[in-house]
């Protein structure tokens, strides 16, 4: 017998548990549906990197509308998720660098984004007083920050359950069909159906989009890593990135240190795991000591990596299906996908409800990444590597 909601939700990371939060806050009956457990993957794995700093134009409004929400993210769900707005900074290192980044800003500024800001160097030194003294200047956005990946887990999973939406861990999709007006998903346990479907699917969500009829291409899935350091003396207040490396740098509450930026381990979507490449991870610690000489004997005590989709065109996929009724896509976040959360929720709650949405949205459409018989990658690489 099958089990009748009126949206059913493939993935618990969290864009799968927003989406289903924002739904049930309208009234739907709403089941989500988890292969392994609530943030398992790139939820769970993430660096919580809250950034509009170099945002690529098409998530930009997106993003700065996200950003508002941040800021009220306890009226939200409930928590603030451990967000800390102490901003964040792109570093340049050369003359050359420092000149791309302030063209950069003037571009944006002369499209009427203004949330963005270059400092001289000696206002770098003065917010980041443990920064390489060769740093000539930086881009940077006050109001960006960081959060806590699993308290924002935590917080999100019991704003859901709340609103009442069904959370089922543990459970596979096996099988998606559209008859007539209704979504109809085998799963490891039985059979559901609704007439809404969101894919949240993570780094299998090419798979659950083309259960649904949907063929959109993506890259090699991404492995990024993440390392973290013992504790030490509070130091550092903004993320701190670099123009000319791979770099992702913060100091937690803690005071651990957290080094990223888009290194990447070994993926593998059959077995469902990602492991560390050491040299690789290596060139993390070496971009990080480039610009924080000082750290140079902290021990490192922990390493990860999470899989997640990535694009084509390094964009996120956040909109309807262009062939089925009733369907959301909501995936591709290419390392980037934290920030966006929670404005992304509401907007996949517009469109399924409303049939549009107040957000601009046009530039993360999934049709983009298809030809007109189903499947072509189009674009070229963009982005900061992951948050």
């Amino acid at each position: 017998m099958k089990r009748t909601s009126d949206a059913l939700v493939v993935g618990g990371g969290l864009h799968g548990l927003s989406a289903g939060l924002q739904l049930a806050r309208r009234g739907l009956k709403v089941t989500l549906f988890e292969r392994a457990r609530i943030g398992r993957h790139a939820s769970g794995a993430s660096a919580a990197g809250v950034r509009t700093l170099g945002r690529a134009r098409a998530e930009l409004p997106a993003s700065l509308a996200a950003m508002e929400m941040w800021h009220h993210m306890e009226e939200l769900v409930g928590d603030n998720c451990g967000f800390e707005p102490s901003g964040q900074i792109k570093v340049a290192e050369t003359e050359i660098e420092l000149i791309d980044l302030a063209t950069k800003v003037e571009l944006l500024r002369a499209d009427g984004f203004t949330h963005e800001e270059m400092i001289d160097a000696a206002e770098l030194r003065a917010l980041v007083p443990a920064i390489s003294r060769h740093c000539v200047g930086a881009r940077l956005v006050r109001k960006d920050g960081a959060a806590d990946p699993h308290r924002t887990i935590k917080a999100f999973y019991a704003a859901a359950r709340s609103a009442g939406v069904h959370i089922h861990e543990g459970i596979g999709v096996t099988s998606i069909d559209r008859r007539r007006a209704l979504w109809s998903v085998g799963t490891t346990t039985g059979d559901f159906e609704a007439p809404l479907l969101v894919n949240a699917g993570g780094a299998w969500a090419a798979q659950i989009a083309a259960m649904a009829g949907d063929e959109i291409p993506l890259d090699s899935p991404k492995a990024s890593m993440m390392l973290v350091t013992e504790r030490v003396r509070p130091f550092l207040k903004p993320t701190i990135g670099a123009v000319g490396r791979k770099l992702s740098f913060k100091q937690t509450a803690q005071g651990t240190i957290l080094i990223g930026g888009g290194q990447q381990g070994k993926a593998d979507l059959v077995a469902e795991t990602s492991e560390i490449d050491g040299m690789a991870m290596s060139r993390s610690a070496a971009a990080a000591l480039a610009l924080f000489p000082e750290i140079a004997n902290l021990r490192i005590v922990r390493t990860w990596a999470g899989l997640e989709a990535k694009t084509f065109d390094n964009i996120a996929i956040a909109g309807l299906s262009p062939s089925r009724d009733g369907l959301m896509h909501l995936f591709g976040f290419s390392g980037h996908g934290f920030q966006l959360v929670p404005i992304l929720g509401v907007a996949t709650a517009e469109l399924l409800v409303d049939g549009y949405s107040k957000v601009d949205l046009s530039g993360l459409a999934p049709e983009r990444l298809m030809d007109a018989s189903g499947a072509r990658p189009v674009g070229n690489g963009v982005g900061w590597g992951r948050d």
